[in-house]
């Protein structure tokens, strides 16, 4: 991926990276997550636990900076986002990060949002 399509994607506005996640998704059917003994989580203000993820394994790389260093990019198929990551997020009260920027900066949508519109998606395909 050209360096500045990351800058580009990354300088979005949350509700756009998260339009660009779904789509990418639903097309590539994984998504992406960081990775060292045990999944990357980050936090909101509020104390909920997030688990970031992206679209791309090369957004993930980019993300692995400060808390993350030493994380490794690390696949997730969309079966098992739908069927076991999200589920679970949604039972611990917890959230999902769509893509994050480097900053830190990411949608944190509830869980039934991100799977109404995932389902929504794969409906074109």
């Amino acid at each position: 991926m050209h360096p500045k399509q990351l800058a580009a994607v990354f300088a979005l506005p949350a509700s756009e990276r998260f339009e660009h996640f779904v789509k990418v998704v639903a097309d590539r059917e994984k998504a992406w997550g960081l990775y060292r003994d045990g999944w990357a989580m980050a936090g909101t203000d509020g104390g909920r636990s997030v688990l970031p993820v992206w679209p791309y394994k090369e957004y993930a790389e980019a993300c692995a900076v400060r808390n993350w260093t030493g994380c490794e990019p690390k696949e997730i198929s969309l079966d098992d986002l739908m069927t076991v990551v999200l589920p679970q997020l949604k039972a611990e009260g917890s959230l999902l990060g769509v893509l994050p920027t480097p900053e830190g900066h990411g949608a944190t949508p509830p869980i039934d949002e991100v799977i109404a519109a995932l389902v929504e998606e794969l409906k074109r395909y």
